[in-house]
């Protein structure tokens, strides 16, 4: 049984930060690539970015360039999610991914962190 758990969440004013974190758990685990995902009030969840461990090669939405940083420890199954300048269109419950091998897609998912950003 594979889990993730993210922590990091909370409330934030606008033009803080905040630092997500994901621990993947589970007997051999090992990911192809590890991401994160939100889902905002009343939107489809939609993708921040991903970590992939071969290559270390990062991807981000393009509303998240410049502002979060995706980095991690593939030995520890670990990703964090490092969120600055954070505007209140950010809020959205925040939800890290695992992909199994690059033609599974993101086949795990945690539960979610809730991030909420003050005007």
């Amino acid at each position: 049984q594979v889990q993730l758990v993210e922590s990091g969440g909370g409330l934030v004013q606008a033009g803080g930060s905040l630092r997500l974190s994901c621990a993947a758990s589970g007997r051999t685990f090992s990911s192809y690539a590890m991401g994160w995902f939100r889902q905002g009030p009343g939107k489809e969840r939609e993708f921040v970015a991903e970590l992939r461990w071969s290559d270390n090669r990062t991807v981000y939405a393009d509303s998240e360039k410049g502002r979060f940083t995706i980095s991690g420890d593939n030995a520890k199954n670990t990703v964090y999610l490092q969120m600055n300048s954070l505007k209140p269109e950010d809020t959205a419950v925040y939800y890290c991914a695992a992909a199994s091998r690059a033609d599974t897609g993101y086949n795990y998912w945690g539960q979610g962190t809730q991030v909420t950003v003050s005007s």
